[in-house]
């Protein structure tokens, strides 16, 4: 109850055990207003700057098999986990902040999927979020395609 009533008391950190894990990281979907706009991370450890920790990274959502392929879903708690991933598994974390600075910019620009209130597909907000990455990167001189954003946001992939 307290993550309901006083979030900004947990500093947004919530370590329990696997039986209860699931209802309690579905409760903070009440803050933004919505489950899908929410990263999950289970960690083997304790992020440390200096040392990598290994983890699963993952909306806090189930997969909706009966909306996919709709064109509904909001893929924000989808891209937002890579933002996660970035600081604690790749000790990437200026690359973080641009993840988290291109959904906040292209959010703000107005762009709402159908649980926000828009008409926005999944693939338009998507596709914003990653114009807005390349914005913010393409200065930074790391980037001119798409495989060079995959690249950096992601170092194994390739």
């Amino acid at each position: 109850m307290i993550m309901v009533k006083n979030y900004t008391g947990l500093n947004g950190v919530v370590v329990t055990s696997n039986l209860f894990c699931d209802i309690i990281s579905d409760e903070p979907s009440i803050i933004p207003g919505r489950i899908g706009l929410l990263p999950s991370a289970s960690l083997s450890g304790v992020p440390d700057v200096k040392d990598k920790c290994n983890g699963i990274y993952e909306p806090i959502y189930g997969s909706a098999p009966d909306i996919s392929g709709n064109g509904i879903v909001n893929p924000i708690g989808t891209i937002l986990p890579v933002a996660m991933l970035q600081p604690y598994s790749l000790n990437l974390p200026e690359e973080a902040k641009a993840v988290e600075e291109a959904v906040h910019v292209a959010l703000d620009g107005g762009l709402r999927t159908k649980d926000l209130g828009g008409n926005a597909t999944t693939e338009v907000v998507g596709d914003a979020v990653v114009e807005e990455l390349k914005k913010i990167l393409k200065p930074q001189g790391v980037l001119s395609d798409w495989r060079d954003l995959l690249q950096r946001m992601l170092p194994w992939w390739l």
